[in-house]
């Protein structure tokens, strides 16, 4: 495994497992089991996900030490006031059933994020959290976060795939050594990016699938990577990536592939803003 150390001092693997999109406990709670036997010890979950129970259990109840484990969650924004954050945080433990997470993230950055983040910051100082760190910011906002904060973000987790590879964004991010963390980096399959012939094409230099391929570009670029699945044979393939490395031309021939655009939505889209987020914002009011 391959580390990142963080603005912090403390040390993240640069591979994990993500449980997004698997809210049946009994399923989320299988998938990390598997990925634990597998070898992943990064596991990332959030309360949105309603999945942190089985998170927890897969983890205390795997025979291996806590310590070796690098556990995030994330805040959702129903909880964006201070008062709520704190009682969020709680909250995030007492499902998981562990007495601290290694990465604790406000989620979106809307609503009361300075209060949130005080929330996180004194949670950190308690020794609840390692470290906190915030997801789906832009570069404006995460700096607005520092200037208004004691601490700054360790991590950033922003979409970063073949399609959208937000260089500007990640170049920004290591500059102000905040690592970045990739989620969806596979795009949820889209634009046949398992088949992409680009793609293949480097693969078959080094007997490796798309998906590798991808998960390699990824780690070159020096960001974090948190694929999902919940068949064991493709959390085999995502983690066996540490045995070749692309080079300068295959690393160039994949920039070239950018489509520039999320995916999935613009997080700073007015109506989408309000159409996903605006119930749990009016719900702080």
């Amino acid at each position: 495994m391959e580390y990142i150390k963080l603005n912090d001092g403390n040390k993240m693997p640069m591979l994990g497992f993500g449980v997004f999109q698997v809210p049946d406990l009994k399923e989320a709670r299988q998938a990390v089991t598997d990925a634990i036997d597998v070898g992943y010890r990064l596991f990332d979950t959030a309360a949105a996900y309603l999945n942190e129970e089985a998170v927890g259990a897969a983890i205390n109840n795997s025979g291996i030490d806590r310590s070796e484990f690098f556990v995030t969650s994330k805040l959702w924004v129903d909880h964006f006031t201070y008062e709520k954050a704190k009682q969020g945080i709680d909250d995030s433990l007492k499902k998981l059933k562990m007495d601290y997470m290694d990465l604790y993230l406000l989620h979106q950055p809307y609503g009361d994020t300075y209060g949130a983040w005080r929330a996180l910051e004194e949670a950190q100082k308690a020794g609840k959290i390692k470290s906190i760190g915030v997801s789906n910011f832009y570069p404006d906002q995460v700096k607005n976060l520092e200037l208004m904060s004691e601490v700054k973000p360790a991590v950033n987790q922003i979409e970063v795939s073949p399609w959208f590879q937000q260089d500007q964004d990640v170049n920004f991010m290591q500059k102000e050594d905040i690592a970045v963390e990739a989620w969806a980096p596979f795009a949820e399959g889209k634009h046949e990016i398992f088949t992409n012939e680009t793609l293949a094409k480097i693969g078959k230099k080094y007997g490796k699938s798309n998906g590798q391929v991808i998960l390699r570009w990824l780690l070159q670029r020096g960001i974090v990577v948190i694929p999902k699945s919940v068949h064991k044979t493709r959390m085999e393939e995502n983690f066996n990536v540490f045995d070749f490395e692309l080079s300068q031309e295959d690393m160039e021939t994949i920039s070239k592939l950018n489509k520039n655009e999320s995916q999935f939505f613009d997080h700073r889209d007015p109506a989408a803003i309000e159409s996903i987020f605006g119930s749990s914002l009016r719900a702080l009011r």
